[in-house]
């Protein structure tokens, strides 16, 4: 007897993948981006995109800024507690990865892009929160990681020449800029403004096609850290050590952390921030 194809076993799970996704719009209601200046209640359309690392998705803002060879491709890490879809905060070491002293997205080309177009670049900025004139600052004060587990997003295409806002789960492997408060802004390989997941209307519809390792349950959701952090501890894709990055920087002053991580990078990733501890001399 043959077994489910993938499209059947797709179906099967169908109604469980759905009441996953319609619980990340409520743990997303008690997470909001403490710098998020769009209106709290918007709500989405009820389609949920899945955006595969290498693939653009819908509507790019820009062609990929993406540095490929800093961000190897990779299964999503496992979910420690086993309880579904949770919120993980962003200063929680390993939710990210990187490699040591190479940025996942080269800003400057993205800058470029962006600004070329000023119809974009009026458009990313009305969905990032910030002036047009302010859009320089803004990118070179972001910091290139690469997500380390699926993540809910809501990511903006462009289209009728506005940001046009949408609920997506990104691939891990995907290379992000995130902020201050380690929340993810921009999506490297389209150029894609960026904010915290949002409540759909009625039930969840997934949009596209499942990669090979997606578990529904396995998609995490950021929360933002209260205070802006001065850096991030992530891993280092290519031997799976850990490295400590300077928010607003692109790798160039990557160090090892100050302090020791108690687990192992291949463990997972912990809701919260653990306890650390300072290396003995």
């Amino acid at each position: 007897m043959h077994g489910p194809t993938l499209r059947q076993a797709s179906r099967r799970h169908a109604p469980a993948a759905a009441a996953l996704f319609a619980a990340v719009g409520l743990l997303a209601a008690g997470c909001a981006d403490p710098e998020d200046t769009r209106p709290s209640g918007a709500a989405e359309s009820a389609d949920v995109h899945l955006v595969p690392v290498a693939a653009a998705g819908p509507d790019p803002f820009t062609t990929s800024s993406a540095t490929g060879e800093s961000a190897p491709a990779q299964a999503p890490v496992p979910n420690r507690t086993g309880q579904g879809i949770r919120t993980v905060n962003a200063a929680t070491p390993g939710l990210y990865g990187g490699t040591q002293r190479l940025g996942s997205c080269d800003i400057e080309r993205q800058l470029t892009l962006l600004t070329k177009d000023e119809d974009k670049a009026r458009a990313f900025a009305e969905a990032s929160g910030v002036e047009t004139a302010q859009l320089p600052d803004y990118l070179r004060g972001l910091t290139p990681v690469v997500l380390r587990a699926d993540t809910r997003v809501t990511n903006h295409g462009y289209r009728d020449g506005r940001a046009d806002a949408h609920q997506a789960v990104l691939q891990a492997g995907t290379s992000v800029l995130v902020d201050g408060h380690g929340m993810p802004r921009v999506r490297c390989a389209c150029g894609n403004p960026l904010q915290a997941p949002r409540t759909a209307k009625g039930s969840p519809v997934q949009k596209g096609d499942p990669w090979a390792g997606y578990r529904a349950n396995q998609v995490i959701v950021v929360e933002p850290t209260v205070q802006k952090v001065d850096s991030l501890v992530l891993v280092n894709l290519l031997d799976n050590t850990w490295l400590e990055r300077r928010t607003g920087d692109d790798g160039a002053q990557d160090k090892n952390p100050q302090h020791l991580t108690p687990y192992d990078p291949a463990e997972g990733i912990p809701e919260r921030p653990p306890t650390t501890q300072t290396p003995q001399d």
